[in-house]
Formats: structure tokens, sequence, C-alpha cells
């Protein structure tokens, strides 16, 4: 099978023959071919039709995530996506330090600040040729990358100038935090 044959595929045909031979190259996936891939790394995942696109939903760490679509190459396949876990900031912003710190340090995920919510994202690009099985360590490197960013808000300590005024912002306000952004 060549990769052109990959992407000409009905979706279920395409994610049948994807299990079934780990040499095919994939340079577009499917819904369910992404669906399949978090379900390998040990997650449940919800797919919901919405205006005739297929939106996939899942949750790492008791958090949840969805997939957005990047660039179609048919009806129903793509040739990247986004995996993106909004979160709330309750009380106020992330200090700028938190994103700054997680980027100093992290190479696969990006954290962005829009508004009230904080979002990690990653990039998965399929274009080019990648096999099912690295599309199943994408999936579990998101769900890693999720777990070391909740680690890393959790551990998140003032620069040393700003404890005084955490200290009394503490005694005078009610503690502020990130809540997982309904998705």
């Amino acid at each position: 099978m060549t990769n052109n044959e990959s992407t000409t595929q009905p979706e279920a045909a395409g994610s049948a023959a994807a299990a079934t031979n780990p040499d095919l190259l994939l340079d577009a996936v499917t819904p369910a071919q992404v669906s399949d891939a978090i379900k390998a790394a040990g997650a449940a995942v919800t797919a919901i039709e919405q205006d005739g696109v297929v939106r996939l939903h899942s949750a790492s760490h008791g958090i949840g995530f969805q997939v957005l679509w990047g660039n179609p190459v048919s009806a129903t396949q793509y040739a990247d996506f986004t995996l993106s876990c909004p979160l709330r900031v309750q009380g106020g912003t992330l200090p700028d330090a938190v994103p700054t710190a997680w980027h100093r340090t992290k190479r696969f995920a990006r954290v962005a600040q829009h508004g009230d919510f904080v979002v990690l994202e990653m990039d998965v690009v399929v274009a080019g040729g990648v096999t099912p099985a690295h599309l199943a360590f994408s999936m579990r490197l998101w769900m890693q990358m999720m777990g070391e960013f909740f680690l890393h808000l959790r551990n998140h300590t003032p620069a040393p100038e700003a404890r005084g005024e955490a200290a009394n912002a503490e005694a005078a306000m009610a503690p502020q935090g990130v809540a997982a952004a309904a998705v």
C-alpha cells in the first residue's frame, strides 16, 4: 500500500488498516484514527459531530482536552491537529513567570493565555508520513505533558520580591488558582 492510498481509504477502512499494518505510513488522519490513538494511550474519547465535523473530547489526569483539526486533506482527513487543554484562571491572571518557566524547560507543548484562560497546546503533524505507533506515542507524550504542566502549576512559587506581596494579598483575598474549563 502506498502513502497516497492511505489518504484515500474510507475512514473506517483506514483505521482498520492502520491497526493491522504497523508499517503503514499515514500522511493524513481521520477522527477515527486519532480516537484510536487516544484510546491506545489509555484514555476514553468522545466523538461529537457538530456542523458536519467530528469533534473529539477526552481527558487525562482528570482534566478535559480536545482535538482541534488543522489543515484538511479531504472532508474527513487532516494533515495536522492541535491537542488543546483550556484552563480557567480563577481570581485574576496567571503570573508571567509561569508560562515563561514552562517554555524555558519544555519542548513539546506550549502555554498561551487568552483572557481568563490559560491553554496548554501541542501540535501533531502527520503530513509527510508517520506510523500509527508514532501517532499513539504523540498521544502518550501529550498526556505526559499535561501531567507535567499540572505539576508545574502546583509547584509554582512567586519570585522573592513578589512573596511579600503575595503573603499580604493572601490575608486579604481568597486564594487564586487554575481550574479546568468546560470543553
